[in-house]
């Protein structure tokens, strides 16, 4: 839960063809920072559980993602907005998504893609509903009373601002002690409360889930965490959902002994940057702009949230600009990067496209889902990073304005030209070996293919290359044709 100056959209027709996603598709067919080669996760925001793992074999296996996000999958309040999801009523795995059978056949099938599951758990709070009322999967509920679970006591009330809602976030004590936007708050600091909240997180853990992003930590003291955190059965991936304000007492940094905590200001920095300043400010993006260390730090252009809430992100609606500041993210090495996958909205409350119960409908990309992390150019760069992890920047160039370049030493090379107008008659200096190589910004590389240009770096690791407006080339080994 969460609490745009444009410039003039010049889009080279070069970006509309490579960046962006075809036009007509059919549906799909039927701890710290990640470990391992593949760190790239994919948020598939509010998508049904058949979907997700439909999505693991087709799509984010065979392109390297290392994780999907799904959003939280315990019963909820009713309704069609987004935001029921975030309104637990029981700790049932039974939601709009999806029962707690297809979930459990969802971990199992994106895990024999090879993609681990990362579940948004939603543990500060319940519901919101003043009156109550009965659940997704027909639990009743009241505000302050979830019959087996919690009663009144279990619950904080601040008695401030004549309805315990937060209303100043320059008071730690307020913050995580009064009631965001109305959700009854749990009294996290309590044996009993902690113990139920580890149940229903190991509860995830056998069935298969890797690890959680946890909803709302800010408004929970970064102590509880760790005693929750303590309690869990095996080791998982914990990532928290952190807000920095500047000069609030609460801070990011507090958080990041639990595990690996969200920087937000990435994606505002990042938009900023190629709205209205110069990429060339991006030499030393990340921990040289104040960011979070980029062992701890979960990264993003934009989420679901930023999306509706914050005009300083970048979007799908952005398109070609959009798709430019991902391949930056992927490239870059700074932080575990997370790709939004979104549905086409047009109304902040707006959720997911669903049949008339509001069970969420199967995904079809392209018509009413945006699935950014199908955009060639998105979907490519995953192979990037990956091939490229664990390497440093090297060969770094800018032209003091919108044009940009970089190695990630000897295994893969990146130049952005974010100008009004193309950049010619230039020579790129990679770092790379000798070859042919996918531009993977225009064509996807498989079976020792590409579908789109060859770049030939001779042997001493220069090519040449004439680079369209709001335009990029990447290469990388993994991509290198034989």
């Amino acid at each position: 839960m969460h609490r745009r100056r444009l410039r003039p959209a010049i889009v080279a027709l070069a970006v509309i063809a490579g960046l962006l996603a075809p036009g007509v598709m059919t549906a799909p067919p039927a701890v710290a920072a990640p470990s391992g080669g593949k760190k790239v996760i994919a948020n598939l925001f509010e998508w049904n559980w058949p979907s997700v793992a439909s999505e693991c074999s087709s799509t984010l296996g065979p392109k390297g993602y290392g994780y999907v996000q799904v959003s939280p999958p315990q019963e909820h309040v009713r309704g069609n907005q987004w935001w029921v999801a975030y309104q637990p009523v029981s700790y049932r795995i039974e939601s709009r998504k999806g029962t707690r059978a297809q979930f459990k056949s969802m971990v199992d099938t994106c895990h024999a893609a090879g993609v681990k599951v990362i579940v948004d758990a939603v543990i500060n709070h319940m519901s919101g509903q003043d009156n109550g009322g009965t659940g997704w999967a027909g639990s009743t509920y009241q505000h302050h009373v979830y019959p087996g679970i919690y009663q009144s006591q279990d619950f904080h009330y601040c008695g401030r601002n004549g309805n315990n809602d937060i209303a100043n976030y320059n008071d730690r004590y307020e913050v995580q002690n009064c009631e965001l936007v109305n959700l009854s708050d749990l009294k996290t600091e309590s044996d009993y409360v902690r113990s139920r909240l580890a149940a229903y997180l190991n509860d995830l853990l056998a069935l298969g889930v890797d690890g959680f992003r946890l909803d709302a930590s800010k408004h929970m003291p970064a102590a509880d965490i760790a005693n929750i955190r303590s309690r869990l059965n095996r080791s998982a991936y914990i990532v928290q959902e952190v807000i920095y304000g500047a000069g609030e007492p609460i801070t990011p940094n507090e958080y990041t002994g639990n595990g690996d905590v969200h920087e937000f200001r990435y994606g505002k920095d990042l938009a900023r940057v190629f709205r209205s300043e110069r990429l060339a400010y991006l030499r030393n993006f990340g921990e040289g702009w104040g960011h979070l260390p980029s062992g701890v730090s979960s990264v993003f252009v934009d989420n679901h949230d930023t999306q509706r809430d914050d005009g300083g992100v970048l979007t799908y609606r952005d398109r070609g600009i959009y798709a430019l500041a991902n391949a930056f993210m992927l490239a870059w090495p700074y932080g575990s990067p997370t790709v939004m996958s979104s549905y086409t909205f047009s109304s902040r409350d707006a959720g997911p496209p669903s049949d008339g119960s509001n069970k969420t409908r199967n995904t079809v990309c392209y018509s009413g889902w945006e699935c950014e992390h199908r955009w060639p150019v998105i979907a490519n760069m995953v192979g990037f990073r990956n091939a490229t992890e664990g390497a440093g920047v090297s060969n770094w160039y800018d032209n003091g304005n919108n044009h940009i370049a970089f190695s990630r030493t000897g295994r893969g090379f990146i130049t952005i030209n974010d100008e009004g107008s193309a950049i010619n008659g230039r020579s790129y200096y990679t770092g790379l070996p000798a070859g042919r190589y996918c531009d993977v910004i225009h064509g996807t590389f498989t079976n020792g293919t590409c579908s789109g240009p060859v770049v030939t770096v001779d042997a001493n690791g220069w090519f040449a290359a004439n680079i369209p407006a709001h335009d990029a080339i990447a290469l990388h080994l993994n991509a290198r044709l034989p």
